[in-house]
């Protein structure tokens, strides 16, 4: 006995398992998964940038990849994905009904949210900010000469309460316009029903993108809310949400160690030890979780790391075309950090 006590000790120091770990069995909703041999995931009907469709029928965007991550971390497969696309309205009810496995869809992490409504947010994906589109001509600088504007908005986000609270507290008088599609907001705006579009700043820039004569608009300079977006699972089911999780920790950490879509096979072959437990080549951290130990090494090669899934979505080289800032890695002045593999 206490040669087991003092092996645990030291394998504890060494920040390492005790003992050889046993595979954790599935819980609920990786038996479901693994039952139907496919993820079912929340979808956004179209944010450029995020989850929009695109010419070939294929699902694209940031969301879409973290989709596509855990479905290999899980199925060994990115492809096995269903969508289920959902309203704002909708999506948060899709989720508790348990009519989808994740909601990775734009959603902002709230506190109402991870308790009142029994969802569980596991690791930020895009760190955003509330922001205005308007038309150049209407020559207004900042947010506070709104002053009287009529403003699109969609019900059922935390845009709306955002809205009403800003002009609360800088006690400027505005006429939100509400609507209860995405789309419904932004052809609201393009017909001239109201003065200015407000959403999640990013969604703008990809709004912007796609508008007959993007020069012709604005994206103002003042944001008005935080907006961390997180995939969301259900309350109740703690090893599905390490496995969401992780995941997205794992795309982090590639970035962090340099691992890259391309040069992941090459990578297992690394000394580096925290290389090699991210990879499944030491440690059962797959396992532990009710994963094959290759769980991490599935899911970069699937879709690549964090970085390269940004750039390909929403970085300089994409029609959106926005710098990292707030989400690049910790190391770069950014916030994404992703917790230790240990």
């Amino acid at each position: 006995m206490r040669r087991i006590m003092a092996a645990a000790c030291l394998a504890a120091l060494l920040g390492a398992p005790a003992l050889a770990q046993q595979p954790q069995a599935p819980g609920p909703t990786l038996a479901a998964v693994k039952q139907r041999d496919a993820l079912v995931c929340g979808a956004h009907p179209g944010a450029p940038g995020f989850g929009v469709m695109d010419s070939q029928g294929i699902y694209r965007g940031l969301d879409a990849d973290t989709c596509r991550a855990i479905a290999a971390a899980v199925l060994g497969d990115p492809n096995k994905v269903r969508w289920v696309v959902l309203s704002s309205q909708a999506r948060l009810p899709a989720l508790q009904s348990g009519q989808v496995d994740v909601l990775a869809r734009t959603t902002t992490w709230t506190q109402t949210r991870d308790t009142a409504n029994g969802l569980n947010f596991t690791a930020v994906t895009f760190y955003d900010g509330q922001g205005f589109l308007l038309r150049r001509s209407l020559n207004v600088q900042r947010a506070r000469e709104l002053e009287g504007a009529t403003i699109c908005v969609t019900t059922g986000t935390t845009n709306e309460l955002n809205l009403a609270d800003w002009a609360r507290t800088n006690r400027i008088r505005i006429q939100p316009v509400v609507f209860e599609q995405n789309d419904e907001t932004r052809h609201a705006y393009l017909a001239g029903r109201c003065d200015a579009f407000s959403t999640d700043a990013s969604q703008l820039a990809g709004v912007r993108s796609a508008l007959p004569n993007p020069q012709d608009h604005v994206i103002l300079p003042d944001i008005i809310s935080k907006e961390p977006l997180a995939p969301a699972v259900r309350h109740g089911d703690d090893q599905w949400f390490d496995i969401v999780r992780w995941t997205v920790f794992a795309l982090i950490l590639a970035e962090e160690l340099g691992i890259t879509r391309a040069n992941v096979d090459e990578a297992l072959r690394s000394e580096n030890p925290e290389v090699r437990r991210l990879l499944g080549v030491s440690g059962d951290h797959g396992p532990l979780m009710g994963l094959d130990r290759r769980w991490a090494y599935n899911a970069i090669r699937a879709v690549g790391n964090y970085g390269e899934i940004f750039e390909r979505n929403l970085g300089q080289g994409s029609p959106i075309g926005l710098p990292r800032g707030l989400n690049d890695l910790w190391s770069r002045g950014g916030l994404m950090y992703g917790m230790p593999i240990r």
